[in-house]
């Protein structure tokens, strides 16, 4: 009896603490399930999280560009951990990309960086292929691109470290953005001027350390951004193919780049009152594609603008509508995540807009949460790209003038 009651005084705090663990993070690591502290530094509440509006999101981190040695931010992604099962935010800066643990948001952890290989600039991006980063610059002479093994950051024990690249492709010098098919292993490099007028360049990083240069695609000529995919729509002329849809400063433009050698061109599509295609994303069932215009905001006096078109047929693409959004704020990044999109806008923060009535020609705005309360003007400061794939649920926005912020909806 002694020994019952011993072990019951033992077991109830056990059980206790360990539910209330369990509201943080998970108990049992033996079944490879994140591990997450979400504790929120600011919540929403009557319309602001601290000094920033927000409707249906909460400020977990922030984490201003000085902490980085930086003074501009641009791109940002995000990474997984497959062994850890760790989140990690990346963010491009004018100067380098850092790397920030945050699983833990009460303790976000700044890692150390990736320096420019060349010079500072306003435009680098990165993405992510098995566990390395894929790093680009515009405008900063030979930068190349720049290859560096995520899973060294389990080691840092004093951060933050300067790490060097684990490989570093030169076979082309600036370029705009870099895009990545996980499903083919191919990197597509847009915005390089020197080489196929500007066209995606295909290099195989099926060995992420060992590039391989594969031909391009000049035909649809100079391209902003783009997105790749190994597509499985509705039009069953393409299936497994894989195909390219470029944001082409006037068009988008649709091509099958299947066979790296002998790229195909599958049809463009233009739209009214043209400022400059910037980029765009599939909808999870690729029936749609939704675009942004940069400038028709500062050339045109629109409100936000989005396009949506109708890409079931993609030897006909089809204009669907327009949504217009609550602003004057100049659109720039966004991504799908089942029926929700988030749209970076620049100084309107992110916008987080329910498309499951996309086929009625309706957009409703579910949230926003704006890391630039000075204005929604039509200017270029503020969000520059959302990120919202990590498996907590917490999203990843990069601020042009803030630096990094982490956000999560409300109530979860």
């Amino acid at each position: 009896m002694n020994d019952l009651k011993k072990s019951i005084r033992f077991t109830k705090p056990f059980v206790l603490g360990c539910l209330l663990f369990l509201f943080a993070q998970s108990c049992d690591r033996d079944n490879n399930e994140p591990i997450f502290r979400t504790n929120i530094l600011a919540p929403c509440e009557n319309g602001l999280a601290d000094i920033y509006p927000c409707n249906n999101y909460d400020l977990m981190v922030q984490i201003p560009l000085s902490t980085f040695g930086a003074t501009a931010g641009n791109d940002s992604w995000g990474w997984v951990d497959s062994t850890t099962k760790k989140e990690y935010a990346l963010i491009a800066t004018d100067v380098n990309v850092s790397f920030i643990d945050i699983s833990d948001t009460s303790n976000p952890i700044y890692l150390g960086n990736v320096p420019t290989a060349t010079t500072s600039s306003p435009w680098r991006d990165v993405k992510v292929y098995e566990n390395h980063a894929f790093i680009v610059a515009d405008n900063a002479g030979n930068h190349g691109m720049q290859v560096f093994d995520l899973t060294r950051l389990r080691d840092v024990t004093n951060p933050p470290e300067t790490f060097t690249p684990d490989a570093h492709f030169t076979e082309f010098g600036s370029a705009h953005n870099i895009v990545i098919n996980g499903d083919s292993g191919y990197a597509y490099i847009v915005g390089a001027r020197t080489q196929f007028s500007g066209g995606p360049i295909f290099i195989n990083i099926q060995n992420p350390t060992s590039p391989v240069s594969e031909q391009g695609f000049s035909e649809g000529g100079y391209s902003h951004d783009a997105q790749v995919v190994t597509y499985n729509g509705p039009d069953t002329d393409y299936t497994d193919r894989e195909i390219l849809i470029g944001s082409n400063e006037n068009e988008v433009v649709i091509a099958d780049i299947t066979d790296k050698a002998n790229p195909v061109s599958i049809s463009t599509i233009s739209y009214s009152n043209v400022g400059y295609t910037h980029q765009g994303w599939f909808t999870e069932d690729l029936n749609y594609f939704i675009l942004g215009d940069e400038t028709d905001e500062t050339d045109i006096g629109l409100n936000t603008r989005t396009i949506v078109f109708d890409f079931s047929d993609l030897d006909n693409p089809a204009f669907h509508f327009s949504y217009f959004g609550p602003s004057s704020a100049i659109d720039h990044n966004g991504y799908v995540k089942g029926n929700i999109f988030y749209q970076a806008s620049y100084t309107a923060g992110v916008r987080i807009l329910d498309i499951s009535e996309i086929e009625n020609s309706i957009f409703t705005e579910t949230g926003f949460f704006d890391t630039y309360p000075e204005n929604d003007g039509t200017a270029f400061d503020g969000a520059w790209n959302v990120y919202p794939y990590l498996p907590s649920g917490n999203i990843i926005i990069s601020d042009i003038n803030r630096g990094l912020f982490v956000i999560r909806k409300s109530g979860t």
